[in-house]
């Protein structure tokens, strides 16, 4: 069966150290293992999904908004992919196995169409890179789990602003959700 690569959030306003809502030098540190890997599961003859936070600006009834300051505002520069992650799309965005989604939510199911998606191109198991490891990341895992697709969480291809946070999401992932850690 098929399988899909989601890159979740890995956008200027999560990674760099002016954006918006920044993980930071974490996030920096996965920036060459997500290109590489996002670029191999694309030469693999995987599906890639870019599952991007989409915010409007102004929006008050966002739940986010009590939260975080606004951060991802569409047309803004923070939306843009980070650094390598950028120049591997650029080089493979106009192919049929790339989607670009906006998400509104943490999980990249939560209001979008992705799990029909996916089973319209047989995907049985998913491949979760970006960021944050604890809250995107992981309630992405979540809704994958219960929808049944095996997952796989390449350890040095997603980050959290804590070490302890991303720890904790990684043992999460494996011992609640079956998943695969890649070391």
């Amino acid at each position: 069966m098929a399988k899909a690569l989601i890159s979740i959030d890995y956008t200027y306003d999560f990674v760099a150290d002016d954006g918006k809502l920044t993980a930071g030098k974490p996030a920096q540190a996965i920036e060459n293992k997500i290109a590489q890997l996002t670029q191999e599961a694309f030469e693999n003859g995987d599906y890639i999904f870019f599952a991007i936070d989409g915010h409007d600006e102004g929006d008050v009834f966002h739940p986010e908004t009590k939260l975080f300051p606004p951060h991802n505002i569409r047309g803004s520069k923070g939306r843009h992919l980070y650094g390598k992650l950028g120049v591997v799309y650029e080089n493979i965005k106009s192919d049929s196995r790339v989607f670009w989604m906006d998400k509104r939510h943490y999980s990249a199911f939560s209001g979008t169409d992705l799990d029909i998606r996916l089973r319209e191109r047989h995907v049985t198991t998913i491949i979760l890179t970006g960021v944050l490891t604890d809250i995107c990341v992981l309630h992405t895992a979540i809704d994958a789990y219960n929808l049944g697709y095996k997952l796989e969480i390449p350890a040095a291809a997603v980050a959290s602003l804590t070490k302890e946070n991303h720890n904790w999401a990684l043992s999460h992932f494996q011992n609640v959700l079956g998943a695969k850690i890649i070391e």
